[in-house]
């Protein structure tokens, strides 16, 4: 199956407008970050009906399960290398408390790099991002030291990841940033006043994480039937204080995905998609279903007055 793609940035990589998220999938009960139970056999199957549907990216990262989104990503995509671009990250590490720490040292990225590659079981990277800032270690040795990987071939370019503008800039004198990779959905809209439009006049690619505000703004999303220990209990998308708010957004939507004989996951991804800065949304599966149905918001246009619904909605 053929999806429509765009050009990431000034890359030579054109991308589905969706792309297969692994956090959910990546995630163990010794992870902070836990989803609740997941099969791996199921989270392989999801990722290659993701690639029979025609998506053709993937991004993970080290950090997710620390290292099990990527041992999962590497198995699922055995024997079909050449169909999908692969996108991971550096320069999150274990902070020994179950916590993280940011290190963008050379010596980490080479070495990380290296481990990523044996987990995904591919000789390059198509995109290699910087997970979060690193307040400790200038941009411009790090990003020096990517841009040398990319001489090598084990990565094919760069990106940054839930960085600041200026941040962005300086390593764009080193050498070509390819993306940017940041939170966006309704609920969550700051980059719209700097990266965004920053990115674009920059033909620099965006990609969004959290498009589904992780589960929040999924039909039949239901707070209390999560695992007891799924870290989205403590979230702050599910505070009291912010369920008015959260309501209001999900009815909105679901208003407009019934006038379109559509669920309400596909209006969140084509109101993502309507801006004019993002390339693709990243979309978290965890079964063949959700894989099957990630590309149906990707040709809904909404209309002037649905956009100002929905505008209103998240004021």
């Amino acid at each position: 199956m053929t999806l429509e793609t765009r050009r990431l940035g000034k890359s030579d990589l054109k991308i589905t407008k969706v792309g297969v998220g692994t956090a959910p999938i990546g995630s163990t009960p010794e992870w902070r970050v836990w989803w609740g139970p997941q099969d791996e056999k199921s989270a392989i199957g999801a990722i290659q009906t993701a690639l029979d549907e025609g998506v053709n990216w993937i991004d993970t990262a080290p950090f997710y399960g620390w290292g099990k989104a990527e041992e999962i990503v590497g198995k699922a995509i055995k024997g079909r290398r050449d169909d999908v671009y692969v996108f991971t990250k550096c320069g999150t590490l274990p902070d020994g408390k179950g916590g993280s720490i940011e290190n963008h040292k050379p010596e980490t990225i080479k070495r990380e790099v290296e481990t990523s590659l044996k987990r995904l079981q591919t000789d390059h990277i198509d995109l290699l991002q910087f997970h979060d800032m690193d307040a400790t270690t200038p941009i411009e040795e790090s990003w020096k030291t990517l841009q040398d990987l990319i001489r090598q071939g084990k990565v094919r370019n760069g990106g940054l990841s839930n960085h600041t503008v200026d941040l962005i800039e300086r390593a764009e004198r080193i050498g070509p940033v390819t993306a940017n990779q940041v939170q966006y959905n309704p609920l969550q809209r700051k980059i719209e006043k700097d990266i965004l439009p920053f990115s674009l006049s920059h033909h620099i690619g965006v990609l969004g994480w959290g498009s589904l505000a992780e589960g929040f703004l999924a039909d039949n999303f239901s707070l209390a039937s999560l695992d007891p220990k799924d870290f989205r209990r403590n979230h702050w998308y599910g505070q009291p204080e912010n369920h008015a708010k959260l309501e209001r957004v999900r009815g909105a939507l679901s208003k407009i995905a019934r006038a379109h004989g559509k669920k309400m996951v596909d209006v969140v991804i084509a109101w993502e998609l309507m801006h004019p800065a993002l390339t693709g949304a990243i979309i978290g599966i965890r079964s063949e279903k959700e894989a099957r149905e990630m590309k149906d918001g990707t040709e809904l246009i909404l209309s002037r007055d649905e956009m100002q619904e929905i505008e209103r909605a998240t004021a």
